[in-house]
């Protein structure tokens, strides 16, 4: 299972993601803002107190919001796993 090893916030609401496997994406991360959880990130003081959580090592923030590992990695957006449900 590929997880997160790092992340460093470069813009907005990109960030640019270091994998176990040592593959490096650079991501927007705005599509996910949506939601009780993730409104809140659309703060960019909020977005940038995201850090990789060593036990999950995944995207999360001090509110409790997390992204998985493998959408990030495959690129996934809420908007593509709606169509893949459908």
């Amino acid at each position: 299972m590929i997880r997160v090893k790092s992340v460093q916030v470069i813009g907005a609401y990109n960030v640019r993601v270091l994998f176990t496997d040592g593959s490096e994406k650079t991501l927007d991360l705005s599509p996910y803002l949506v939601g009780p959880m993730f409104e809140p990130l659309k703060d960019p003081t909020r977005f940038r107190e995201v850090r990789v959580d060593p036990e999950l090592e995944t995207l999360v923030w001090p509110n409790g919001a997390d992204i998985c590992p493998d959408v990030l990695y495959h690129g996934r957006t809420p908007a593509s796993q709606e169509k893949a449900l459908r």
